[in-house]
């Protein structure tokens, strides 16, 4: 009964991506991409140039991936292993959301869950579904949140090489986050001199509301894509998207 079941929502959700906006997402049957992979996590597989500009982007464009499995398809679709590797990016640096082997239909009911069993990669995986198998729209957000963490600081989810204190991305950076004096720290360093004071703030404050520990206090994608566009809009992009230092999300000693 339950591979039945579990084929069924394979089916359903299979049916969603293929109608959904190429522009958001990447389904095998949808429109290819000229992929050259996800731009961080365990895989390694970075480009080797990402500025704060086409980090900004990048973060909108998977923002809006989110928000239309979330709010513009029903049921919603929950990704529920959201993360840097998943993340594909184009030769011009556009972001899709990849990988939905483990997506699962949501409740339609205004704060139900669906109770499922919990999988997802460490470091990405919302407190509550890990304690609970209690699996939300906002589990999703948390993830995003620490993908967010992770084009802030160029540091990886899960790293215990790093000092004592520092090996947990999510524990490290909130209690910084919203330090207007100590948030500069945990900036990339290969980011320096690229990015307003202003801007800075304002990413770090959606990140700091996506890893909320309680998920009630967490956004709404759609209010992470409204934060989101102006600051898009107004960072001038540089003309060849990635023309800045390297992002090093798996070797910057500094950050």
């Amino acid at each position: 009964m339950q591979l039945v079941q579990a084929r069924w929502q394979g089916h359903r959700i299979g049916r969603v991506l293929e109608s959904a906006m190429a522009s958001v997402v990447w389904w095998p049957q949808s429109v290819e991409v000229e992929k050259i992979g996800g731009f961080g996590g365990a895989s390694n597989n970075i480009p080797s140039k990402l500025d704060w500009g086409t980090r900004l982007r990048i973060a909108l464009e998977a923002a809006k991936g989110l928000e239309y499995l979330h709010e513009h398809v029903s049921p919603p679709v929950i990704h529920r292993d959201f993360k840097s590797s998943n993340i594909l990016l184009d030769r011009n640096f556009h972001a899709k959301i990849s990988d939905f082997g483990l997506a699962k239909l949501g409740s339609e009911k205004a704060g139900g869950h669906v109770s499922t069993r919990v999988l997802g990669t460490q470091g990405y995986v919302a407190p509550e579904y890990a304690l609970t198998g209690h699996l939300t729209m906002k589990s999703d957000v948390y993830s995003y949140g620490v993908v967010l963490l992770e084009l802030l600081t160029g540091r990886v989810p899960v790293d215990m090489k790093r000092p004592q204190g520092e090996g947990v991305l999510v524990s490290w950076a909130l209690p910084q986050l919203t330090d207007r004096e100590k948030v500069i720290d945990i900036m990339d360093p290969a980011l320096e001199g690229q990015y307003s004071m202003k801007e800075v703030i304002q990413v770090a404050a959606i990140a700091a509301m996506c890893v909320q520990p309680e998920a009630d206090y967490r956004p709404l994608m759609a209010d992470v894509v409204q934060s989101l566009v102006p600051l898009v809009k107004h960072h001038k992009l540089p003309s060849k998207p990635g023309t800045s230092p390297s992002f090093h999300a798996m070797q910057s000693p500094k950050a």
